[in-house]
């Protein structure tokens, strides 16, 4: 398993100095196991899947626009599994990405952190699950709620002499990809934002405000005393890499003239259906006309993906988030010189590279508050 080959590649002499773990994962990426067994009694849910048959009934027990009110929520994933089988559900629990990977480290079933939790309804401001949630047959399966960067135990025994990490290794509750990118790129003042240009694009800007409708795929997260406003596109990377190799990326941007708007106009995605800034399951990828020429093919993407991005900076203003005065950028794309200076021009706004770029960091960071905490108290 990867996670165990990413304990392998951390070099022998620093296992025994790292004090603890934590993990991101994409948000609504979820696992129902058997708490007895602890055995999966359903394959994975992805992230963008969507479980539209269950959103009516979601709808009709959420308050109006909610953030659950979406087909590709976790609550929509978890009802539609509830519905459709005949499985013995009196020990299911419910698990997100990055708790089913920590659970596999502390070996605690159940355990949740409150940004994962917001897409199966629970409410980070109230800090629970709200009344009309907890009055459901299936929320027997909803896992315990700890703020992210929480120690939840030590490093499992077997894990631990395995492979060379000391007793006092703690492991802690995670949050979702964007979130640690957010993290990562210690974007601290309202108005401040993180692109994450990964496989998809998300965005996250720093609000004084708590902005959710789930008619735009818009939600916030909970950041200490101020919230992270955003949503996720189906856009993004994985849609280039569909169409170029990485070395074509690098050689075809650098023929690319930023400063000069394509005409071309595309809504890149792999596949039918978008989240954010409009939240269509219908929506159909647009990628022709295909020029001859490769270098204004990608430019048009490029231009097309920043336009996008732009889109949702707008919306979370029009809906009362604090204005954007300036984006980091995380992921693979922050990479590319010419995109950051393409969706400067479309965005009209400072667009520059985080200081650290990956998500890791941003869950190492969590890991380094939970020890630090632990260590105070």
């Amino acid at each position: 398993m990867t996670l165990f080959s990413l304990l392998e590649d951390v070099p022998i002499t620093l296992r025994p100095s790292i004090a603890s773990i934590s993990i991101d994962g994409t948000s609504a990426t979820t696992i129902i196991l058997d708490s007895v067994s602890e055995e999966p009694l359903c394959r994975p849910f992805l992230y963008n899947e969507n479980c539209s048959d269950a959103l009516a009934t979601v709808k009709s027990i959420a308050p109006l626009n909610h953030t659950v009110c979406s087909g590709t929520s976790t609550l929509c994933k978890l009802v539609y599994w509830w519905t459709s089988t005949n499985t013995d559900k009196r020990s299911a629990v419910l698990l997100h990405q990055a708790d089913w990977l920590l659970w596999l480290l502390h070996g605690k079933l159940g355990v949740t952190d409150y940004n994962n939790a917001l897409k199966v309804g629970y409410d980070p401001e109230l800090e629970k699950y709200p009344n009309w949630l907890l009055s459901q047959p299936y929320s027997q399966m909803l896992p315990s709620v700890q703020a992210p960067g929480t120690i939840i135990g030590p490093l499992k025994e077997g894990i631990r002499n395995k492979y060379g990490f000391s007793k006092e290794c703690a492991v802690c509750t995670g949050t979702t990809d964007s979130i640690a990118a957010f993290l990562a790129a210690r974007a601290t003042e309202p108005g401040k934002a993180v692109t994450s240009l990964g496989s998809t694009l998300a965005i996250k800007l720093l609000s004084i405000n708590r902005i959710e409708d789930a008619r735009f795929g818009v939600y916030s997260h909970r950041l200490d005393d101020k919230w992270l406003v955003g949503g996720a596109s189906n856009t993004g990377g994985a849609v280039l890499k569909q169409l170029f190799t990485d070395e074509q990326l690098t050689n075809l941007s650098e023929h690319i003239n930023p400063l000069e708007a394509s005409p071309l106009d595309y809504y890149p995605l792999q596949a039918v259906g978008e989240r954010f800034p409009v939240a269509d399951p219908d929506l159909e990828p647009r990628l022709n006309p295909r020029p001859e020429s490769d270098v204004e093919y990608l430019h048009g993407i490029l231009e097309s993906i920043a336009r996008i991005e732009a889109k949702g900076y707008r919306l979370l203003k029009e809906l009362g988030a604090t204005e954007v005065e300036e984006v980091f950028t995380a992921g693979g794309g922050a990479k590319n010189k010419q995109w950051i200076k393409i969706r400067e021009r479309v965005l009209g706004l400072p667009v520059k590279p985080a200081l650290q770029t990956e998500a890791a960091y941003g869950a190492a960071l969590l890991a380094f508050k939970g020890w630090d905490t632990n260590k105070i108290n």
